[in-house]
């Protein structure tokens, strides 16, 4: 089982940029895909982006591509989301997900990670 603590969560203008970051411990991460979630208020989570620790094989929901990217740092056991041209409707907590990984596949679905972390805030506003 892994643990897993995000940061890096602010307000940033329409047009900004953010990084944030998922610390990971508890397991050996080799096993496992990790994933970024977001949830707006009211809503359901949505799947942004995922990554395979052992491989690094990417997917990204329709909205990410081209302004987001998923990366993992191994030997700081970290998860990271850079995000650039960040508009109000990405507004939202992002949370990261994790999941052990039987095959390269990288599903979008919330259920097929069962460890999240508690989340951070990101809000775009003039």
């Amino acid at each position: 089982q892994v643990q897993l603590v995000e940061s890096g969560g602010d307000v940033v203008q329409p047009g900004g940029s953010l990084t944030l970051s998922c610390a990971v411990s508890g397991d050996t991460l080799s096993n496992y895909r990790m994933a970024w979630f977001r949830q707006a208020p009211g809503e359901e989570p949505e799947f942004v982006a995922a990554i395979r620790w052992s491989g690094g094989n990417t997917v990204y929901g329709s909205f990410a591509k081209g302004r987001f990217a998923i990366s993992r740092d191994i030997a700081a056991n970290t998860v990271l989301l850079q995000m650039i041209n960040l508009q109000p409707e990405d507004t939202g907590v992002y949370s990261c997900a994790a999941g052990v990984s039987t095959t390269w596949l990288l599903p979008t679905g919330a259920d097929e990670y069962p460890y999240w972390g508690r989340g951070t805030r990101v809000t775009v506003s003039s």
